[in-house]
């Protein structure tokens, strides 16, 4: 049964999308589609993912080619877990939108490339062969460089140059990378890969390749010293646009990272040391960046990177609790991390401002929605028991056991310096009394909404946060599922054999 339905969440994201182009200029009718296609999306995911947890992992070989001839889809519980958030984050995202970005960007393809982008994200989580990755990879930065520079306003233009420029050089870099492996190897397939680069006894050959993938995936996912263009570009498009890239963009950089170094480039004292080096460098770096900045959305966009740098140390440590606490803080991170941008997005409606100079008050006029939008603020700080508090017992205890105190040691920095920054967020946003500023004539205010298009706001938001909760109170599911995750990565023989069939 889980062969019959792996591709359905990537062809379910690509008919929404076609179809939306088929109702080009129709907005209201785009808006419809789009919800209840996503809704859908969000069942067949499920519907994914609870086939692989009581079944297993399973694949399917596109066109009937066998492996390692074909492409091959492969849905473990890593995959199937990040397709099923892809899915509620773009869910999110739809009703989001459709209340946020205005009539113009609507009627130029906004919901169409916002689906694209979806399946190519699915297609990336989902897909067994490396070179398929880059062709879903391709699809991501092509979607995405539309939604950023969507309404050509002069700030979006100057962070899109950085972002695309950026993007196409570590598309170089990954083709290289494929190049190298496919000289060598003969085959593109990962599973194949896996047991042929094993066999290899000149490490020089397969460091150097690793290297190229660690760089391509590294400037994808914003690593150390790779992530000046994340925090240049991401404040720049809508808020809708922001939360989509920060919540999954990046995560799926990160991904690549996980399924390269922990199925091709395995148990490497080298690689681990180079993974273990620049998550320490990435914490730190985001860490300090976000504390110097006083735009909402820019020490959100600095956060993402700090918090990259966990799951960068977790994969570097490369034991069963630092494997299981960087799944765990995965899914934490991209439902918070999309639910931040929605929070900077309302802040921005109701104040008209992201600037913390110029913001207060928010606490006495909107007491409701303020502790709404605590939820995510305090879950990433990882005030217990909300979500992000467990990975990071998971994260720290790994490191211990590892007998890596420098990477323990920059866990509990990262933590407290993000407990500092939110607890200045919330000081200057929400506690403090409002700053005297003129209302801007040419902006629509919060307050002058109707109550439809005020619901149709905090509705993903809600969502999200609820979501948030149950992964915070549900601690003992999620890691359950982590701990799954953390065994698959490190035997990864029944990967192997469900893709080649021995």
């Amino acid at each position: 049964m889980t062969e019959q339905i792996i591709l359905l969440p990537i062809l379910t994201q690509a008919v929404i999308a076609v179809v939306l182009l088929f109702c080009w200029g129709r907005i209201r009718v785009q808006q419809i589609i789009s919800i209840a296609g996503s809704a859908l999306n969000v069942i067949f995911a499920a519907w994914l993912f609870s086939s692989v947890w009581q079944n297993g992992m399973a694949s399917v070989q596109s066109g009937n080619w066998e492996a390692p001839f074909g492409i091959t889809f492969v849905a473990d519980t890593l995959s199937a877990t990040l397709v099923l958030l892809t899915a509620i984050s773009g869910l999110a995202v739809s009703i989001y939108s459709t209340a946020t970005i205005v009539g113009v960007r609507l009627k130029f393809g906004f919901l169409p490339i916002l689906h694209f982008l979806l399946m190519g994200l699915c297609g990336a989580f989902l897909t067994g062969d490396i070179f398929n990755l880059y062709v879903w990879f391709e699809i991501i930065i092509i979607s995405s460089f539309v939604l950023i520079t969507l309404g050509s306003e002069k700030h979006q233009l100057e962070g899109a140059v950085k972002y695309f420029a950026l993007n196409m050089l570590a598309s170089i870099i990954f083709l290289t990378a494929l190049g190298i492996l496919y000289g060598l190897f003969g085959t593109l397939n990962m599973a194949d890969l896996a047991g042929r680069i094993a066999a290899v006894e000149n490490r020089s050959l397969v460091y150097v390749c690793a290297l190229f993938f660690f760089v391509g995936f590294g400037i994808k996912s914003a690593v150390f010293p790779l992530y000046f263009w994340l925090p240049d570009s991401y404040h720049t498009p809508p808020t809708a646009v922001s939360a989509i890239f920060s919540g999954l963009l990046t995560k799926v950089g990160v991904y690549a990272l996980i399924r390269v170094f922990t199925l091709l480039f395995t148990d490497d004292v080298f690689i681990d040391t180079v993974l273990l080096g620049v998550g320490v460098l990435t914490i730190f770096s985001g860490g300090i960046g976000a504390l110097v900045q006083t735009n909402i959305r820019k020490i959100f966009s600095y956060l993402i990177i700090c918090h990259i740098g966990f799951m960068i140390a977790g994969l570097g440590l490369f034991n069963e609790l630092a494997l299981a606490g960087m799944m765990f803080y995965l899914i934490h991170d991209i439902l918070v991390k999309t639910n931040l941008f929605f929070v900077a997005g309302l802040i921005y409606k109701i104040k008209g401002s992201n600037d913390m100079r110029k913001l207060g008050g928010m606490y006495k006029t909107h007491p409701m929605v303020s502790l709404l939008l605590a939820i995510p603020l305090f879950s990433l700080v990882g005030i217990p028991p909300l979500s992000g508090f467990w990975p990071k017992i998971s994260l720290i205890l790994g490191a211990v056991e590892a007998g890596n105190y420098i990477v323990t040691g920059m866990l509990l920095f990262g933590s407290f310096i993000t407990l500092l920054i939110i607890a200045r967020v919330w000081a200057k946003v929400f506690w403090k009394p409002q700053v005297e500023t003129k209302k801007r004539p040419d902006f629509v205010y919060f307050s002058a909404f109707s109550k439809g298009r005020k619901f149709m706001i905090l509705l993903p938001v809600a969502m999200l946060a609820v979501v948030t909760i149950y992964v915070g109170f549900g601690a003992e599911h999620l890691n359950t599922l982590a701990e799954r995750v953390a065994t698959e990565l490190l035997d990864t023989k029944p990967y192997i054999q469900n893709v080649l069939g021995k």
